[in-house]
C-alpha cells in the first residue's frame, strides 16, 4: 500500500478544469485548452506522498525549471506559454504556475545516467547492465560512466514504481524514429546541464525529463532538472564508493528509515508527519540547489 497520505481536494477555480492530482503538481485546463500546471509544496519518499509539506518547495521547482528552460532552448523547445496567473486563482499560486502548451506526451520517463547509482547501481551488481547497456568491470556507488546512457523507464501511477524498460522497448511502444528522437534529445540536455552544473561545483548524476509532440515536433515538458527529478550532488565532495551527499529529500528519506520516526516501511502503514527540523533542513537543500546553479539568491 502506498500513495497518498491524504490526498488533497484540489481548488476549484473559475475558468478552469481539474483534470489531475500528482505527487506534487495539479493539472488544469484553461478555457483556451491550455494546461495550468500549479506545484504545490507536497514532498513523496518511498512511494508516499507525505502528510507535512515543505514551505516554499513548488516555487523553487517552478523557477529553476523556468531558468533551466532559457538554457536549454536551443537544444529543445518546450511547453511554457505564461507564468501569469489565471483569473481568479489564489494568489498562493504565485510564483508556483505555469500555463503549457498541451501536448501529445509520449509515456514514457526519459532518463539520463553519467554516473552509476539507485535502480542502475541495483542492476550493475546483478548483470553488469543498466536498461540492458553493458557496463565495464569494477564500477562502484557514484562512478562516472564512460559516457552518458539513455535508461528510459515507463512511467508509474502514483504510488508505484517506475520501471526500467530497454531501449528496444520505447522503440517498439513509440516506433523506431520517435524512440530515437527521444534517446538524442535527452542525451543532448543532459549533457549540456552536467556541464552547466559542473561549472556550479554541481554534479549532476542523473535525471528524469518527459516530452510530447506539438504536431510534428518534439517539445520538452514537465518539469525539468530540479531536485524532484534529478539527483545533483556537490563536487567537492563526491567519493565513489559511498552513497554521495545530495540536494535532495535525503533529509527525509534518512529520518523516515530512522528509528526516531517509529514508522516500519515494510508495514502498510503510512509515514507519519515530519519533525520541524527535517523540513527546515530540506527547503535549505532544495534553496542552496537553486542558488548554486542559478546564481542568484532565493526571496
Amino acid at each position: 500500500m502506498s500513495g497518498f497520505v491524504e490526498k488533497p481536494e484540489p481548488l476549484e477555480v473559475p475558468g478552469l478544469v481539474h483534470l489531475h492530482t500528482g505527487k506534487v503538481r495539479e493539472l488544469y485546463q484553461n478555457e483556451a485548452g491550455d494546461l495550468v500546471m500549479v506545484a504545490s509544496d507536497r514532498i513523496s519518499a518511498f512511494d508516499w506522498v507525505l502528510p507535512t509539506e515543505i514551505p516554499d518547495k513548488g516555487r523553487v521547482l517552478t523557477q529553476l525549471s523556468l531558468w533551466w528552460f532559457d538554457q536549454l532552448a536551443d537544444l529543445v523547445p518546450h511547453h511554457v506559454l505564461s507564468t501569469e496567473l489565471p483569473a481568479g486563482a489564489p494568489a498562493d499560486w504565485a510564483g508556483r504556475t505555469l500555463v503549457c502548451k498541451s501536448l501529445r506526451m509520449v509515456p514514457v520517463e526519459c532518463v539520463a545516467r553519467g554516473y552509476l547509482t539507485g535502480s542502475g547501481l541495483a542492476e550493475y551488481k546483478e548483470s553488469r547492465t543498466v536498461c540492458g547497456l553493458a557496463l565495464p568491470e569494477g564500477m562502484v556507488d557514484g562512478s562516472e560512466l564512460p559516457a552518458p546512457i539513455f535508461t528510459p523507464a515507463t512511467k508509474a501511477a502514483v504510488g508505484d514504481h517506475d520501471e526500467n524498460v530497454s531501449y528496444e522497448e520505447v522503440a517498439r511502444q513509440t516506433g523506431a524514429d520517435t524512440a530515437a528522437r527521444l534517446r538524442q534529445a535527452t542525451l543532448a540536455v543532459y549533457s549540456r546541464a552536467r556541464d552547466i552544473a559542473r561549472e556550479r561545483g554541481i554534479i549532476l548524476a542523473d535525471t528524469k525529463f518527459e516530452f510530447g509532440f506539438e504536431g510534428e515536433t518534439l517539445v520538452i515538458a514537465d518539469e525539468v532538472l530540479t531536485p524532484d527529478s534529478s539527483r545533483f550532488w556537490p563536487a567537492h565532495t563526491w567519493q565513489p564508493g559511498r552513497a554521495q551527499p545530495s540536494y535532495d529529500k535525503q533529509f527525509v528519506r534518512d529520518w523516515l528509515t530512522s528509528e526516531a520516526s517509529g514508522w516500519d516501511r515494510a508495514s502498510e502503514q503510512p509515514p507519519p508527519e515530519l519533525p520541524q527540523e527535517v523540513v527546515d533542513a530540506t527547503r535549505a537543500k532544495y534553496i542552496e540547489a537553486f542558488e548554486r546553479l542559478t546564481g542568484t539568491s532565493w526571496s
